[in-house]
């Protein structure tokens, strides 16, 4: 079984010497210092979105050629039989690419692995936080079509993180395999904005809006929190239960245990899987025990259930 190589991390700069500074530092008073913690955390927080977004650049530098995917020959060494690698890195975007963006990437891959008679098997490979839910549900919509067309399998495999979005699209998956203490779960859809209003108020800024209905500046982050109505809560709890209704049954459809599931190690969901469905983490083993996880294990074991299924022999 060959698997392709691991790509080299960029190199890291080292840090810049700052020269000794001249004279004293100016005073800075009260509404100064307001200033400046809110632009350190800014900050702090841009580091991180930096981070993310260098790793999502980084993964699809990584793969020059974004229309094809990794092929694993049996280890008999039957190069007419083979199982395609599709990868889902990093955030799940339609954005966050170089080339393709990756609902329609990996589209590309598994019309490829369609058209190929000798993939008998795509094994989905996940580490990801999750990410935007449209490009979750085009990744979602195409797994579960292809197997549909064709008949070839989707086994995930859950490497360190494969939580929220990287779930949703695990779920339409005929098997998932995932370490035991894989990052998964956090199944649920969150809506946030910061609130300026009391900074603006300390260092003297007015905002003025002009909007054509009494909904449009929603999450203000200009105004007080106490702008916000009663109508307008309901307005976006209303959108926010509407999509997690949606993540739930994309779930519950992906784990029935019916005809495109009957695999011996088919897990069904547990009774009480919904309770856990709160936006908790899971573990590998705990999202077994609730049936969200088939089996525990990493990419050989995802490859020998491959093989299994398709009925593909292992060779000696």
């Amino acid at each position: 079984m060959k698997e392709p190589d691991n790509q080299s991390a960029p190199p890291v700069l080292p840090p810049q010497q700052m020269g000794p500074q001249i004279g004293p530092p100016p005073q800075r008073h009260g509404t100064a210092r307001y200033v400046f913690l809110f632009l350190f955390f800014l900050m702090a927080g841009g580091f991180i979105l930096t981070a993310w977004f260098f790793n999502s650049i980084s993964d699809a530098l990584a793969m020059p050629n974004t229309s094809t995917y990794t092929e694993v020959t049996m280890r008999n060494g039957d190069m007419q039989n083979r199982i395609a690698v599709v990868d889902v890195r990093g955030m799940i975007s339609s954005y966050l690419s170089v080339g393709d963006n990756m609902p329609a990437r990996i589209q590309k891959q598994l019309d490829l692995a369609a058209a190929d008679d000798r993939i008998k098997a795509v094994i989905l490979r996940i580490d990801s936080p999750g990410g935007e839910v449209m490009a979750s549900d085009k990744i979602a919509k195409s797994i579960e079509a292809f197997q549909n067309e064709t008949e070839k399998p989707v086994i995930a495999c859950m490497e360190g993180l494969a939580a929220s979005g990287g779930y949703y699209v695990a779920a339409p998956c005929q098997l998932i395999v995932a370490n035991e203490l894989t990052i998964t779960g956090s199944i649920g859809v969150i809506m946030q904005s910061l609130n300026l209003h009391g900074l603006l108020d300390k260092v003297g800024v007015q905002p003025v809006t002009y909007k054509s209905g009494k909904n449009k500046d929603m999450l203000d982050p200009f105004g007080p929190p106490e702008k916000t109505t009663p109508e307008q809560k309901k307005i976006l709890d209303d959108f926010i239960m509407e999509t997690y209704d949606k993540f739930v049954a994309v779930i519950e459809k992906g784990r029935a245990k019916d005809g495109t599931r009957e695999s011996k190690t088919a897990l069904p969901l547990a009774d009480d899987w919904k309770d856990f469905a709160d936006g908790r983490i899971l573990t590998g083993t705990q999202a077994k025990k609730l049936g969200m996880v088939d089996e525990l294990g990493d990419f050989g074991r995802a490859v020998e259930l491959a093989e299994d299924i398709t009925g593909i022999s292992k060779g000696t």
